[in-house]
């Protein structure tokens, strides 16, 4: 085991120098990157990586503090994204363990939503937060566009039943690849339900389940497109809920490709009118024949179009 943790951290180490040598002047490059929860609140890093001995400090001082919502996400999961990412940028067949993080200083400042108090709300800092952890330190590599950056969480039941999905959505484009479309990306890895088994277990009829076309940020190398996902509800006073990130700010393109398209969520009454329904909500639906369409974020693209 030592042998294991030995090599992923001459492995990330090599990654590190090889980095310093593309983009930094005098052994040393320094970056910064940013970006948005829907609400506002602001991820800040610093990225400083020593070019020489192969360690990379991330600091996140700046990051806004903790969120009244639930979107708090305890530090534990900044290791994890920050793991995770080094593991994807390393170009060799290493197993994922601690020694990659072993050249690796990572700051979190208390009290921020990336380091909360023991009072604040975090289930959605797994499912969301991880993400746009995530989309920041790979727009500080510069390693390609953001994917869809949201797990798209969605519940609906009653007293009787209970039902719980993640959707897919649109991939980044990177310097030498496509986006992929309609496929989870970084942290969601669940498989959706066969409509077949929805359809026979629930109330439920799936109207529309497809590629969003068009979603996928343009570039010389495309974004991946998002979902439409839209299910109509057979009984009355169901309880729908949706938990998803990217319906204010866009996944962004990198090297002049455009953003992806940001998600939607809408609810369809029967009579045919639509009601956005947020991109955090609850509502208890009280007639059948009421729809909840969900459409996912597409991918960034990655270079200019043209």
């Amino acid at each position: 085991m030592r042998y294991i943790q030995s090599n992923a951290e001459q492995s990330v180490r090599d990654m590190l120098k090889h980095l310093v040598a593309r983009r930094g002047s005098q052994n040393r490059l320094e970056v910064a990157a940013t970006d948005f929860m829907d609400d506002g609140s602001e991820l800040r890093l610093k990225l400083s990586v020593d070019g020489v001995q192969g360690t990379a400090k991330f600091d996140f001082t700046g990051t806004d503090p903790e969120m009244y919502g639930n979107s708090n996400a305890p530090r534990a999961i900044t290791s994890s994204a920050i793991i995770y990412c080094l593991r994807c940028l390393v170009n060799a067949e290493i197993p994922l363990n601690q020694g990659c993080l072993n050249p690796i200083e990572i700051i979190v400042p208390e009290n921020t939503f990336l380091n909360p108090s023991a009072k604040a709300a975090v289930v959605g800092g797994n499912v969301l937060t991880s993400q746009r952890i995530t989309d920041v330190v790979l727009k500080a590599f510069e390693a390609c566009a953001a994917s869809q950056g949201c797990m798209n969480n969605l519940t609906f039941g009653d007293g009787q039943f209970g039902y719980y999905e993640t959707i897919a959505g649109g991939a980044g484009a990177g310097p030498t690849w496509h986006g992929k479309s309609g496929v989870h990306t970084h942290m969601t890895n669940t498989r959706i339900t066969d409509p077949e088994v929805l359809e026979q277990r629930y109330p439920v009829l799936l109207r529309q389940f497809r590629l969003r076309e068009g979603s996928g940020g343009e570039g010389a190398f495309r974004g991946g497109d998002g979902v439409v996902r839209e299910i109509e509800f057979l009984k009355d006073n169901v309880t729908i809920g949706i938990l998803s990130e990217r319906r204010a700010f866009q996944p962004y393109g990198m090297a002049g490709g455009a953003n992806g398209a940001r998600g939607k969520n809408t609810i369809i009454m029967p009579d045919g009118r639509q009601i956005n329904f947020g991109g955090k909500n609850s509502i208890t639906v009280t007639e059948a024949g009421t729809r909840v369409r969900i459409l996912t974020p597409g991918g960034g693209g990655y270079g200019s179009p043209s």
